[in-house]
């Protein structure tokens, strides 16, 4: 795996080597934030930073191994792990955030937080999490309110910080706003937009980049028993994202690709209802994630043709090369660029839970429109 992180401290983080750099700044000059935002796309590592940077100031501060071990298996009182529950039969806002789940959802969430002890790569899958509860928010101040001196350093992680609802962020406020000495809050978050802003002003601020093809290809091999061919696939069209790489595998690369393909053609030749039956074969309950995940891979198709414009010759769809070619002769006017912002609208749409047929026919009517705008 590519690490281009000199210090031992850091020799578990996959490149963010900016990232890497500010945090061992706060460590050496002994200046620790109390409340951070971590920010950028899924899969880039940033929950395993989090997990590295409170070892290293562990490891900076003190010499006692047990502290080390007792972060690394995230356990409280040194680390309180926030994340999307499932809400409860019966629940109310004054109940504690397990206490109407079922037995089951609780074994599912324990199970799945091992998973993410043993890989911090791992996203937890956790039926019906969707969003941070409120309770949960409040659960931290009974957290801070306790007194453990002997422990130098505590922190509150909070995965999927975007999915605190207004009312969950507005409570986050009042313990970012004097928090006790030692403890540090970390937002893992890859849709910093959807913060608060006097959430991101009490928050220092480090953007996580995308990993290389290189480093997800070895990611996906040591941490998840991917075999090498599969990896280089997925890693190829995933943007840098650990997760993208997986989904791709889940849903079967080779499948979106084709099905990319297909949609491509009907649309811009303008049979609709061609279009639309490919675009029907994608799975049932989860077709939005599929439906975003074959989006995001149209939108590669168009930097594609915009790189064949610009006489770059190193393509993602390599192996269709000639058609991107034939594309651009034909329609050397497509309005490509605006085509590629209005895609990304829609993917925006599938994450707020927009109508799928809607965004369906919006995807197909924006795709003919490549070629229509060169009807005269």
């Amino acid at each position: 795996m590519k690490n281009t992180n000199p210090d031992k401290m850091w020799e578990n983080v996959c490149e963010q080597t900016r990232a890497v750099e500010i945090l061992n700044r706060f460590i050496k000059s002994r200046h620790v934030p109390h409340a951070l935002i971590f920010y950028g796309s899924e899969g880039v590592g940033k929950f395993n930073t989090a997990l590295n940077f409170a070892e290293a100031i562990y490891k900076e501060y003190s010499s006692d191994i047990h502290h080390i071990e007792k972060i690394q298996k995230l356990r409280e009182p040194y680390i309180k792990l926030i994340t999307p529950l499932p809400r409860g039969k019966g629940e109310t806002p004054d109940d504690s955030p397990t206490a109407k789940l079922t037995q089951n959802q609780i074994e599912n969430l324990q199970a799945e937080i091992e998973k993410l002890i043993a890989n911090p790569y791992y996203k937890l899958n956790i039926d019906g999490a969707n969003t941070i509860k409120i309770n949960s928010v409040r659960d931290i101040k009974k957290f801070i309110s306790v007194d453990y001196h002997e422990i130098p350093y505590r922190f509150v992680f909070i995965l999927d910080a975007h999915l605190m609802n207004e009312q969950a962020q507005n409570a986050l406020l009042k313990s970012l706003e004097e928090p006790p000495e030692g403890l540090v809050f970390i937002l893992i978050t890859s849709n910093i937009d959807q913060l608060l802003p006097t959430i991101q002003s009490r928050c220092w601020q480090i953007k996580f980049q995308p990993l290389s093809e290189e480093s997800v290809v070895e990611i996906l091999k040591s941490k998840f028993g991917i075999e090498d061919d599969s990896a280089r696939r997925a890693a190829h069209f995933s943007g840098g994202s650990v997760q993208k790489a997986l989904k791709l595998i889940e849903y079967d690369i080779e499948f979106l690709l084709e099905t990319v393909i297909s949609i491509l053609r009907y649309s811009i030749a303008r049979k609709f209802h061609t279009a639309s039956e490919y675009i029907n074969k994608l799975a049932g309950s989860k077709k939005g994630e599929e439906l975003t995940l074959v989006i995001g891979l149209i939108k590669v198709w168009l930097n594609d043709l915009i790189r064949n414009r610009y006489s770059y010759y190193d393509y993602y769809f390599e192996e269709f090369r000639d058609t991107l070619i034939k594309f651009n002769e034909k329609f050397p006017d497509a309005q490509v660029e605006k085509v590629f912002e209005n895609l990304t609208e829609y993917e925006k749409g599938l994450s707020g839970n927009l109508n799928l047929n809607v965004i369906t026919l919006s995807l197909i009517f924006e795709l003919a429109s490549l070629s229509m705008r060169n009807l005269n």
